[in-house]
This record gives structure tokens, C-alpha cells and sequence, in this order.
């Protein structure tokens, strides 16, 4: 779950760019939309989706795998930061 006000608010723009996504698939199924713009929309949905994912996964990681409240500890929480970019990095790639 987004944390931080900031985090939850890209989740919900995220959301709500994804629901306007469906009602425009859906309206356009309705009205009979050749299958290659359908298509188009579900695979922007599906980025959308996955987007959205990443950024929940991202901050569950945060989270969970956190830096620690010690000032001692910059170091680690640098390596700390640097082990979630790069695990990010590999969903990203996965994500697409």
C-alpha cells in the first residue's frame, strides 16, 4: 500500500487514468471499434496496470526493507536505496 500522501495520490491519478481507460474501451466496443484501436487500448491499459504495480511494489519494498531511524546509518540506508533501484529496475523490465 502507498504510504506517504504523495505516494497515495500518484496511486489514485494512476487509478483514475486507468478507469477512464476502461470506459473508453467499453464505449468503444459498444459502438463497434475495429479490433486494432481496441487492441491498442488494452495494451495501454495493460501499461497502465502495470505501472501502477510497480509503483505499490516499489513502496512495499520501501517499506518493508526500509532504512533504519539511526543517523549512523546513512551508509547503509545509501545501500539500502540502491538495492531497491535496482530491484525496481528489474520489474520495470518485466512490467513492460
Amino acid at each position: 500500500m502507498p504510504y506517504t500522501p504523495e505516494d497515495k495520490k500518484r496511486a489514485i491519478t494512476r487509478l483514475r487514468r486507468i478507469k477512464g481507460q476502461a470506459e473508453a474501451l467499453e464505449r468503444a466496443i459498444e459502438a463497434g471499434t475495429d479490433c486494432a484501436p481496441l487492441l491498442q487500448q488494452i495494451v495501454a491499459m495493460r501499461g497502465a496496470a502495470n505501472g501502477l504495480m510497480a509503483q505499490v511494489m516499489e513502496s512495499h519494498l520501501r517499506e518493508t526493507f526500509g532504512p533504519g531511524k539511526n543517523p549512523a546509518e546513512d551508509d547503509r540506508d545509501r545501500e539500502h536505496d540502491a538495492a531497491v533501484e535496482g530491484v525496481m529496475k528489474i520489474l520495470r523490465t518485466y512490467l513492460k
